[in-house]
């Protein structure tokens, strides 16, 4: 017993000078100058508490990116106890240091215009991409996975045009990994409507057979407004421009092609098909007109710009970008202004409708947001664009009622001559629409049409536009439902 208390004593009088010694030793910080001033990235001492810390490399500093950083702001604690992790944004990548920016960006460790601060910043576990475009966003994109860094964007384009790039590339990286690099994308399709999500998680055990929906905002704003308040084309585009719905070149949104991106990534979602978004059917809304409404509400319905994807067989998936007639009672044609909405039919969900903002700053960021907490959760999704279904093809042709606006001269035989036309291309005619004519130069007439192909209705239409009574171009839409009349 002894020989024992020298030894105790020995140990307690070594633990109170290494205690001593840690209590004042110096901390380590590293720092490094950004555009405005010297900001600390990182330290050495000992954390507080065993909270473990993600640090966030943001491209953009726009609507999106502010709005990212004002919810990790605003939410900081709460997100803590829900992740166990401090998610920080550690640097924020700008194109112009100088713009004034209209959020907080004292909680921001580096304000930078520089690429490589992000990209060959060890420190940082998460790239978030909400730049934009489809030149430099690639090579961002690509350099951090390259690099290890997992990555979340809201760029539709992008994943659009170079998705097949983009699996190939986490597939070669991954394959070299244990923790593996994850690409999450949920604010690319609809803002804030959580559409991504569900399609990799709540249908694997289902088979969808038809998924259409409202997937751009200003569009929806403007059909609404034409429809409701009886505005031109032209007064709705003003006043969607006005209110921040349109972008200086609006020709992305009323041209279809803003929505014909989002549908190309849920159809691979969906039905696993790959394919060239320029192989699909897209009109957008330039050519419709006050009269296509008058008929449209005079049918008992509206107009609305969807997209849709259907199986047409077996292994087979059409789809198109169109203006479409929608009934009345259909749920999609209560959806009005800027909301998206999008519904999956299924063998056993059956249907299944998401409703929500789809776009702004605030419901964009936080699918942003919500992509960043599964990460911090630790959340994996082994094939973001789900497995790639080998037999199933795309066909560019689908079968539906059409509507067909003709402008005409009035003279004896139109009607005549418009069965013929119709009966050489096989189609027929459920009806015949017309509002009375109030000038015999200038007036239009409506066929609906039964179940036909869209090949069909186009060759009906430019034989109608070679006859002397034509006033210029046809203009036809699908009808959206096939019980559009019960």
């Amino acid at each position: 017993m002894k020989s024992m208390i020298p030894q105790q004593l020995s140990c307690l009088l070594c633990m109170l000078l290494l205690g001593t010694s840690l209590a004042f030793a110096p901390v380590q910080t590293t720092t490094r100058k950004s555009a405005s001033s010297t900001t600390t990235l990182y330290s050495t001492a000992a954390p507080e508490t065993s909270t473990k810390t993600i640090r966030l490399g943001i491209f953009g500093g726009g609507v999106v990116g502010g709005g990212v950083v004002d919810i990790l702001q605003r939410k900081a604690d709460f997100l803590k106890e829900m992740t166990g992790q401090s998610i920080q944004v550690n640097t924020l990548c700008v194109r112009d240091l100088n713009k004034k920016r209209d959020f907080d960006t004292s909680t921001v460790g580096t304000v930078t215009e520089s690429y490589s601060d992000i990209l060959e910043n060890d420190d940082i576990d998460v790239v978030v991409e909400v730049m934009g475009g489809t030149t430099d966003a690639k090579d961002i994109v690509f350099a951090a996975i390259k690099a290890g860094k997992s990555v979340v964007t809201a760029n539709k384009a992008l994943i659009a045009k170079h998705l097949p790039e983009i699996e190939s590339l986490l597939a070669a990286v991954n394959a070299e990994r244990d923790v593996p690099v994850e690409f999450r994308f949920e604010a690319a399709v609809c803002g804030g409507i959580p559409v991504i999500r569900s399609m990799q998680s709540d249908f694997p055990g289902d088979q969808v057979s038809m998924l259409s929906g409202i997937i751009n905002g200003c569009t929806n704003f403007m059909l609404t407004a034409m429809d409701r308040d009886g505005m031109s084309y032209e007064d709705a585009l003003a006043e969607a421009s006005r209110l921040g719905y349109a972008e200086a070149d609006p020709t992305l949104d009323v041209g279809g092609f803003d929505a014909r991106s989002k549908l190309r990534i849920l159809m691979r979602l969906a039905f696993g098909v790959e394919v060239d978004e320029e192989e699909i059917s897209c009109r957008g809304i330039t050519d419709l007109t006050k009269l296509d409404f008058e008929y449209a509400k005079m049918m008992g319905g509206t107009i609305k710009l969807i997209g849709v994807a259907t199986t047409v067989g077996e292994n087979k998936v059409a789809a198109y970008v169109s203006p479409c007639y929608v009934t009345g009672s259909d749920q999609l044609a209560s959806v009005n202004g800027a909301t998206n909405a999008v519904e999956v039919i299924s063998s056993n969900l059956v249907a299944s409708t998401y409703i929500g903002q789809g776009a702004g700053r605030f419901p964009t960021a936080n699918s942003v947001m919500n992509d960043i907490v599964a990460l911090a959760k630790g959340d994996t999704v082994a094939l973001p664009f789900n497995p790639l279904a080998k037999d199933t093809k795309f066909v560019n042709n689908y079968d539906s009622y059409f509507y067909i606006r003709i402008k005409y001269r009035d003279q004896v035989g139109i009607t005549r001559q418009c069965g013929e036309i119709c009966e050489k291309h096989g189609v027929s005619i459920h009806s015949i629409l017309q509002n009375p004519i109030t000038r015999r130069d200038d007036a239009a007439f409506v066929l609906i049409t039964e179940k036909v192909p869209l090949s069909s209705v186009m060759g009906v239409c430019a034989d109608l536009e070679g006859l002397d009574w034509c006033r210029g171009p046809t203009y036809y839409m699908p009808v959206l439902r096939e019980d559009w009349n019960e």
